[in-house]
């Protein structure tokens, strides 16, 4: 089964916003890998508006809509609202992504780097699963291999997103066979569990082939950091392109 690809687009905000102004365009770079065949869009919106902002993800939505392709909204559902920001709750309902992704993430974190304890988050999480089901998103929940993905399902999860960091800076030292196996494993609960898997976070042209090839079922895979510095020397057009024939070949 191949996995789809939905292209991260908060780098590319990253660069714009660092110099102010529109440019580079995320528009245009959607549309970009849209037309390059990508199946989706996902971006992260933080409170601290250090990437995509409130606005980006009004335009972007209408993007998605225009090409019929599905938006991945992602966030932290527990971070509050404040100056420029409405809160995720608010967000997807302004914007009813076709996915919504929660992420337990703080303004501390320079990025997502673990998943959810259900076990301890699941009563909070349970009425906003809930409240977001009812909108209509799909929601994916964020895990770490070995949690308890039983749990994601029992308070409305459809999906987890294994969080893969650990896998590619194993991958990177030469031994990610050492923590495909919890991967694999991860896998197979949720989809006994009845949800189905996405994975994301530092994969890359690199690793993301193997990491298909020993992980069953993953249906989609949210790619943005790698991908993004890949188009930097070979455009971004082509290294999504790179990245189907990747996912297309399993």
């Amino acid at each position: 089964m191949s996995a789809r690809l939905s292209v991260n687009l908060n780098k590319i905000a990253v660069l714009r916003n660092s110099r102010g102004g529109d440019e580079p365009d995320l528009v245009r770079a959607a549309r970009t890998c849209l037309e390059a065949g990508a199946h989706g869009i996902t971006v992260h919106p933080r409170p601290d508006a250090r990437h995509t902002r409130h606005d980006d993800v009004l335009a972007l939505a209408e993007v998605c809509r225009a090409y019929g392709v599905e938006f991945n909204l992602e966030g932290n559902p527990f971070a509050p609202e404040r100056s420029g920001y409405a809160g995720f709750i608010a967000l997807c309902e302004r914007v009813r992504p076709a996915q919504a992704t929660l992420v337990p993430d703080d303004d501390a974190q320079l990025t997502s780097d673990h998943g959810f304890d259900f076990v301890r988050d699941g009563e909070r999480l349970e009425p906003l699963v809930q409240r977001l089901a009812a909108l209509g998103c799909r929601v994916s929940l964020f895990a770490d291999a070995g949690s308890d993905v039983a749990r994601a399902a029992a308070i409305g999860a459809q999906r987890i997103e294994l969080y893969t960091g650990p896998y590619a800076e194993a991958f990177a030292a030469g031994h990610a066979g050492t923590v495909l196996p919890a991967f694999a494993a991860t896998a197979r609960a949720a989809s006994t569990a009845g949800l189905a898997v996405n994975a994301g976070h530092d994969l890359s042209q690199a690793n993301l082939g193997a990491f298909l090839d020993a992980v069953p079922g993953v249906e989609e895979v949210s790619i943005g950091h790698a991908l993004i510095g890949e188009a930097l020397y070979d455009g971004l057009a082509t290294t999504v392109r790179r990245y189907l024939a990747i996912v297309s070949g399993r």
